[in-house]
C-alpha cells in the first residue's frame, strides 16, 4: 500500500450530508484532478486546548484521502493519500 504524506490545503466543491445531517465533502479539487468519494467516510473529532478539529477518511473507490476541518466551515487540508 503506497502511503503520500501531503498536508496541504485543498478545495472542497461539493458537500453532502449524513443521516445526522452532519456535513462532510462529497468532491475535492487537488492539483487540477477532481476526486468524488462514494460515501460519507469515517469521521473522528480532535480537541487541542479551545481548538477542535474533525479528521475524515474518504474514499474514492481506488484510494484513501484523510482530510482535516478547522470546524470554521472554510479550511480543509488534505493530509493523505493511500493507494
Amino acid at each position: 500500500m503506497a502511503h503520500t504524506t501531503i498536508n496541504s490545503p485543498v478545495d472542497v466543491t461539493a458537500m453532502g450530508f449524513g443521516r445526522d445531517l452532519r456535513a462532510y465533502p462529497r468532491r475535492i479539487e487537488f492539483e487540477g484532478k477532481t476526486y468524488n468519494f462514494i460515501d460519507a467516510g469515517l469521521r473522528t473529532v480532535i480537541r487541542k486546548g479551545e481548538r477542535i478539529a474533525q479528521i475524515l477518511t474518504m474514499t474514492d473507490g481506488a484510494e484513501q484521502f484523510h482530510l482535516r476541518s478547522d470546524n470554521h466551515g472554510g479550511s480543509w487540508t488534505l493530509l493523505s493519500i493511500s493507494q
